[in-house]
């Protein structure tokens, strides 16, 4: 009965063990807790740029990849680009911002 409680043990460890890696991230993948804080950022960056009244209008597409920001689509001015790129700057977390924007 002992060693069946060991075997049990030792496979509930490496269970453990086992989710705790495959939640880990690498070079080209982000663990969950980056996943859920990247989301975190993006969805402030995006309300942000929607609640403000020069930027609302234009379709502005956010990603953000461990700390990393790239911004994209169209608007109408550079003063717009500079505008979406300083907000999101602002956002805590934020690493570094790629301004993709085009002025049209």
């Amino acid at each position: 009965m002992k060693k069946g409680k060991i075997v049990v043990r030792y496979f509930v460890v490496l269970m453990l063990i086992a989710t705790f890696v495959a939640c880990a991230s690498t070079s080209k993948h982000e663990g969950t807790g980056e996943y859920v804080d990247n989301s975190v950022i993006t969805s402030k960056i995006k309300s942000q740029l929607a609640a403000d009244d020069f930027l609302k209008s234009f379709d502005i597409s956010v990603e953000t990849y461990k700390g990393s920001v790239q911004l994209s689509g169209f608007v109408d001015s550079q003063r717009a680009v500079d505008k979406a790129g300083q907000i999101a700057r602002g956002v805590d977390g934020v690493k570094s911002v790629k301004n993709n924007l085009r002025v049209k």
